[in-house]
């Protein structure tokens, strides 16, 4: 949506609201009530066991690691973990649900409350959670067009899913897309989530409704499965829209469930949205209360690293860092251990950030690849920013420099700095020379220049550098230059 169309839905005086459902898939080798495998790309219907498939004789047997990366994510997000909780069964029927129902949490899940925050621009938001509960995945129903036919694959029937409820705390397309990543950073963090989109590890759905400022919360409808922070954001923006033209149309909103074509960019309505009753829960009958100890919350509590939003506070207080730069740089673990070596060692924290914000993550994304991919060691990079800060070499030296590491020609680089020639002429009688000449070959710019025209330094200070090769210290370029100007 447009600038001008979120104005424009301003103006009317609609209120956007938001909650989230998010399904993360908990990264555990085997099932959540089997030990049939999760392993994302196998063939069809070759990682599904009799347990998944509900077939009579076998009981379902529940995953330790799966609660304890539920637990894992409570004392991340400072929730209250249920010493006891209770496992109920969700009846619907469809083709890619073999038991005819999902084995799931209602009244009492495993995790309770708690609360995400985030920075969107410069102010902090909070969004608040209802809960998160541990839950089975069904299969996935695959639809061959040009054949004309549809199949069932039921490999990821019983994979370890948990759900992450919000309250209706979101209020704009832009916030939902910084809760959804800042919720996608924390549970890959902690490491009970790979967070792949494209793979379904972490799939969103955005309840949506608009209303009145002040006036009862209105009929929501639910996005479902969004695989992408893009798409996210298009999609929401396109529901809000619809929802207010209807509204203004005089037409009622329906609560349904919509799915979001991106090929069109537009949400259309799937099936008439189910409330919890239509679900007929009750206590699944072949699984006992789930009781987690205190001590174990204990273990599991020792064993958590430090928090990204913990961390982002800590190098703003250690590095002097501003708010934005930690934030970035906690993006993921590899990432901040990456700039922490590289400010210890170079001494240079401030550049260290620019660096890996700029230049180094440039280059990645560049080439699709993650900062644990990065072919330059931080200790070689630390090497790089002190022969920019001694004045060795210039930035742009030192880029070219980059190219040389980042290609594989060594990772040694004060040995590719003398190898290319790259020292800065730091000789202030070598430097003056070079400057009397450029003086002498354009003595029409330097009385453009005494005439009042600051415009003719900075084309001086370029041809002053251009004549050494580069190789002239800018600042002292820069001081000389004025100096002789002036006298």
């Amino acid at each position: 949506m447009s600038d001008k169309k979120q104005v424009s839905l301003l103006v009317q005086g609609y209120e956007v609201v938001i909650g989230f459902e998010t399904h993360a898939q908990l990264a555990t080798k085997s099932k959540i009530f089997s030990r049939a495998p999760t392993a994302f790309g196998a063939e069809p219907n070759t990682q599904a066991c009799a347990v998944d498939l509900a077939l009579p004789g076998t009981l379902p047997v529940m995953n330790r690691e799966a609660v304890a990366h539920a637990i894992r994510l409570g004392l991340a997000l400072g929730s209250h973990i249920a010493e006891q909780s209770v496992f109920a069964r969700k009846n619907y029927f469809y083709p890619d649900l073999p038991k005819g129902y999902q084995i799931s949490q209602f009244e009492i899940p495993v995790v309770q409350g708690g609360e995400v925050s985030f920075y969107l621009g410069d102010e902090k938001k909070t969004v608040r959670l209802v809960r998160a509960h541990l839950e089975e995945d069904a299969g996935k129903s695959l639809h061959e067009d040009f054949i004309g036919q549809s199949g069932i694959d039921l490999n990821r029937a019983g994979t370890p899913l948990l759900e992450i409820v919000t309250e209706p705390d979101i209020r704009s397309s832009a916030e939902a897309v910084a809760y959804a990543k800042e919720l996608h950073k924390i549970v890959t963090w902690i490491g009970i989530c790979d967070g792949n989109m494209q793979e379904g590890s972490f799939r969103c759905d955005a309840n949506v409704s608009v209303r009145k400022p002040g006036q009862p919360l209105g009929t929501r409808r639910e996005i479902k499965n969004l695989n992408s922070f893009k798409f996210m954001q298009q999609a929401i923006d396109y529901e809000v829209r619809w929802q207010i033209e209807q509204i203004e149309d005089g037409h009622a909103i329906q609560q349904a469930t919509v799915l979001f074509d991106p090929d069109t960019g537009e949400t259309r309505a799937m099936r008439t949205k189910e409330d919890a009753a239509d679900y007929r829960y009750f206590p699944d009958p072949d699984l006992p209360p789930l009781v987690i100890a205190r001590s174990w919350v204990d273990e599991v509590k020792a064993s958590m690293p430090e928090l990204p939003r913990q961390m982002a506070e800590r190098l703003v207080a250690a590095y002097g860092l501003p708010e934005y730069d930690a934030t970035t740089l906690t993006q993921s673990p590899a990432m901040a251990a990456y700039f922490e070596t590289a400010a210890k060692a170079s001494g240079q924290a401030k550049m260290a950030s620019n660096w890996i914000m700029g230049e180094v993550s440039r280059r990645l994304n560049h080439e699709e690849k993650d900062i644990a991919q990065v072919p330059v060691s931080a200790e070689t990079l630390a090497a790089l920013l002190k022969r920019i800060a001694d004045g060795t070499i210039s930035n742009n030296a030192a880029k070219q420099v980059m190219d040389a590491l980042w290609a594989g020609e060594g990772q040694d680089v004060d040995a590719i700095i003398e190898t290319k020639g790259l020292k800065q002429m730091n000789d202030s009688g070598a430097l003056e020379k070079i400057i009397d000449e450029v003086m002498a070959a354009n003595a029409p710019m330097v009385e453009q220049y005494r005439a009042g025209k600051d415009k003719a330094f900075n084309a001086l200070v370029g041809l002053v550098m251009k004549a050494s090769k580069g190789k002239a210290n800018p600042q002292q370029a820069n001081e000389l230059l004025k100096q002789k100007l002036q006298g």
